[in-house]
């Protein structure tokens, strides 16, 4: 598979990386939550060419994942903010932040925390099941082909 054909693999996993896969577009999503929306401050923050930072953000609004927001007129200024699709990426990015955190820091710990700000804790990501609740792990999973995808040679287990 190449990477150029990722957005046509049948693959969830493979469309998605064709969108975010790389690393200045996770960069980049990880600045905007974060708060960063203005093209300069991602450049300075990020150390990143203005080419390689233009194609990425373009990208991302080209997916519906960022928006162009203008805040000044004169001369015309836009900022980037996250869409529903985007917010819909939190929870990726959090859960690279904690696997990171768990296995990539150094003797210091995290060096950022995430504090849940209905009940003020210090919170760790906590991947449940939809329909009851139950904290899950990938030993609690079976896999199975969709009622649309059954009898398609594009799809294996």
């Amino acid at each position: 598979m190449r990477w150029d054909e990722l957005d046509q693999q049948s693959c969830s996993v493979a469309r998605t990386l064709a969108v975010i896969g790389d690393r200045w577009t996770l960069m980049i999503l990880r600045d905007c939550f974060l708060g960063v929306r203005r093209f300069d401050v991602f450049e300075q923050r990020l150390g990143i060419t203005r080419h390689i930072l233009s194609d990425r953000l373009r990208k991302l609004v080209e997916y519906n994942i960022l928006r162009k927001v203008t805040y000044q007129q004169r001369p015309l200024r836009e900022e980037y903010r996250l869409t529903e699709c985007g917010l819909d990426l939190h929870s990726i990015v959090l859960a690279l932040v904690s696997w990171g955190d768990k296995h990539m820091a150094d003797e210091r710990g995290a060096p950022l925390l995430h504090r849940h700000k209905a009940c003020g804790h210090i919170m760790h990501p906590v991947t449940v099941c939809s329909e009851c609740a139950e904290p899950i792990t990938a030993r609690d999973i079976e896999v199975e082909i969709g009622p649309k995808w059954v009898g398609n040679d594009e799809v294996s287990i």
